[in-house]
């Protein structure tokens, strides 16, 4: 089922809020993206990949897609989360 899991660098920016909000993405092949727009962000179940995380709807090159952050279960690393795609059959 973790094949559908893509881990994705994402460029985001955080609002004074300490709202974390994804700005670009980068696919697997090195193609970048711009998010348009961030339409809903909530804590969700990736159903397609597995896991747990935030998941952003978000909107890119006009369609509709979910970006999720996994947080990481270890307080003490300096790695706060990753971000996935489920990956399109």
């Amino acid at each position: 089922m973790n094949n559908a899991k893509v881990y994705v660098p994402v460029l985001a920016a955080f609002g004074a809020d300490g709202k974390m909000i994804p700005r670009r993405i980068r696919w697997e092949d090195g193609q970048v993206y711009d998010v348009d727009r961030v339409l809903d962000i909530r804590p969700a179940a990736a159903l397609k990949a597995g896991g747990q995380g935030d998941r952003y709807t978000v909107q890119i090159c006009g369609k509709q897609s979910y970006l999720f952050f996994e947080s990481s279960t270890d307080p003490s690393s300096f790695v706060k989360g990753r971000w996935f795609v489920e990956r399109r059959a």
